[in-house]
């Protein structure tokens, strides 16, 4: 609305889908009244124009809401501004921010008001009595009040802005726009969308749930026996998750040098060494004790063949943490025995820096 020297203009910055007029007028009629005979001094009530802007806006828990309140001088004097705004709804839901305080002759200036109401508020209702119900309606008036410089004339504008706390609905999206305008709708299906939309979210996303990587924690004891793998709560969470999502692998590759440097790989952290091709320079090095066997013309008796005696089918295991307490030994043997084959026998030994630690020979049963 105009008057003779202020103009005020309300733009909400979210449209919104359903609106009801006729309680939106008559809400901010009813609270001007009450708010200018209860806040307002005589002198206030007969300088002001009585002209009053009114926008709606709709508030939805969590995400902010915004109103802009284009003032512009349409006088010739400067004016000295104050914004404030007074309301059936808590203070700590709005805020102003302007660009200043001073309005020249024929200019404009913008002022937001920012409302944002937590994200819990229709969940923490603790405070409602019996018998009482959710408010969600809310009215206020906002006051704009400016002093001329030369003469000094101190006036008041006025706006109404209505606040309609609603819940966000996605199920909306699916109706025809008639529906939408109803706001009765968008509430009721709230209700169904807040039953099933988290069965929905989950099969948007149930790739999650059978990845060991990204399931809950819950879920990790179900992917383990799903593919035959032992739980132990020895082992951290991510630790399980690694060894659960590889266990495939392993399979694939059980009773191989390569199957049993990953399984010793996942267990102790120490690295693979792909890239080095000397075998004895890595963490883990497993060497396989191979023979030609006594060839004529190609063997010298004592030096590499001898009569009687021997290991066929013999491996040594040579672990190289940076850490003392990086490898566990008993947990290291009982990998060897489950990964190599029934009739191989092995010897393990770990060599820490500077000093080297080993066991002889193993034999099984």
């Amino acid at each position: 609305m105009t008057s003779q020297t202020l103009h005020l203009q309300l733009t909400p910055m979210q449209l919104s889908d359903a609106v009801q007029p006729s309680a939106i007028a008559q809400g901010a009629v009813d609270f001007k009244q009450t708010a200018l005979t209860t806040h307002h001094s005589p002198l206030l009530e007969a300088l002001s124009t009585q002209h009053s802007a009114l926008s709606t806006l709709f508030i939805h828990p969590q995400e902010p809401s915004e109103i802009i309140l284009q003032l512009e001088n349409l006088g010739s004097r400067n004016l000295r501004l104050n914004v404030q705004i007074e309301g059936n709804f808590p203070s700590e839901w709005c805020r102003i921010g302007m660009e200043g305080y001073e309005l020249t002759p024929r200019s404009r200036m913008d002022a937001v008001l920012y409302f944002q109401i937590p994200a819990d508020f229709f969940e923490n209702q603790a405070s409602l009595g019996l018998g009482q119900s959710l408010m969600l309606d809310y009215h206020s008036l906002i006051y704009v009040y400016y002093t001329e410089e030369d003469t000094g004339r101190q006036l008041v504008e006025t706006a109404g802005v209505n606040l309609y706390v609603r819940p966000r609905s996605l199920y909306l999206n699916f109706l025809p726009v008639l529906y939408r305008e109803v706001d009765f709708i968008g509430r009721f299906l709230k209700i169904f969308e807040q039953a099933f939309e988290p069965a929905v979210q989950t099969m948007d996303v149930l790739w999650a749930y059978l990845d060991p990587m990204t399931a809950p924690q819950a879920l990790l004891p179900f992917l383990a026996h799903w593919v035959a793998w032992p739980i132990e709560n020895r082992w951290t969470v991510e630790r399980q998750r690694y060894l659960i999502s590889s266990a495939v692998e392993l399979y694939r590759w059980r009773g191989t040098r390569r199957g049993l440097r990953l399984y010793i790989h996942l267990y102790t952290d120490l690295p693979l060494d792909d890239h080095i091709t000397v075998e004895t320079d890595k963490h883990i090095c497993i060497e396989e004790i191979l023979g030609q066997g006594f060839v004529l013309g190609k063997t010298h008796l004592g030096q590499d063949a001898m009569i009687g005696g021997g290991r066929p089918y013999h491996f040594i295991v040579r672990l190289r943490p940076d850490r003392p307490d990086q490898v566990d030994e008993q947990l290291v043997r009982h990998i060897i025995d489950q990964q190599k084959p029934a009739f191989c026998t092995y010897e393990l030994y770990i060599e820490f820096v500077g000093a080297v630690s080993g066991s002889g020979a193993f034999s099984p049963c």
